[in-house]
């Protein structure tokens, strides 16, 4: 992908992959429209990301969704958001809601183990759109599977894999502007999808660079796309 001159040159660009290391506020305006904005924001729970975001607080969330969700809007065809259940309010506006779902737990809420993640969808389904018919809103996934190390909220591969299947086709480009540690990227890879990463923090940039240049796993029979 060749940058325009307002956009900084790619942290990383190969096989169809491309890593910005940014704000992505600043970098969206500047990119093509692509199918499918798949991201992961902050929780508003005080965690630690790094240096270059601001505290990971309540009120930050707000002010995030704000600002940020008209610029996904603007870039894709449609954007899926997974904002945990406490923050469903914040995403205003959305079309629809679907879930991902997992079989066993470590975490609990304030109605139990939680086993559930909504996702939250702006724009049409994908499935309906390309005349594949009418799919289930929940993504059932295991999550029994080990996480990524060197970031502090990672995503599970093959849940991710699942989520991508759900919401593009295999020709779509995906855009993950809240990279983190490159989870999206891996799955769009390993689905032989094209992608696109922005993320403010550098270190997570080089993570998800490491995770790339491994190997491409075969596809389960769960994860084939119907």
């Amino acid at each position: 992908m060749s940058p325009c001159p307002e956009l900084p040159i790619p942290y990383y660009d190969k096989d169809g992959i491309t890593i910005y290391h940014g704000d992505c506020r600043e970098i969206l305006p500047q990119l093509p429209k692509v199918d499918l904005v798949l991201t992961d924001p902050p929780y508003g729970v005080g965690i630690d990301y790094g240096e270059a975001q601001p505290a990971d607080l309540p009120d930050h969330i707000e002010w995030l969704a704000e600002s940020c969700l008209p610029i996904f809007r603007s870039a894709a065809r449609v954007v899926a958001i997974t904002p945990g259940i406490v923050n469903l309010s914040k995403w205003r506006g959305a079309d629809w809601c679907l879930a991902w779902t997992w079989k066993h737990t470590g975490t609990t809420g304030k109605w139990g183990f939680n086993q559930w993640g909504p996702i939250l969808v702006w724009g049409t389904d994908p499935m309906l759109s390309a005349g594949k018919g009418r799919h289930p809103d929940v993504v059932r996934c295991s999550g029994d599977e080990p996480l990524p190390a060197g970031h502090p909220c990672p995503k599970p591969i093959r849940a991710w894999k699942k989520i991508l299947s759900r919401l593009s086709l295999d020709s779509q480009t995906i855009l993950d502007p809240f990279m983190g540690s490159g989870t999206t990227l891996v799955a769009a890879k390993q689905l032989g999808r094209k992608s696109i990463g922005i993320e403010i923090e550098e270190k997570y940039c080089d993570i998800a660079i490491e995770r790339l240049a491994q190997g491409v796993l075969p596809l389960t029979k769960e994860e084939v796309p119907a």
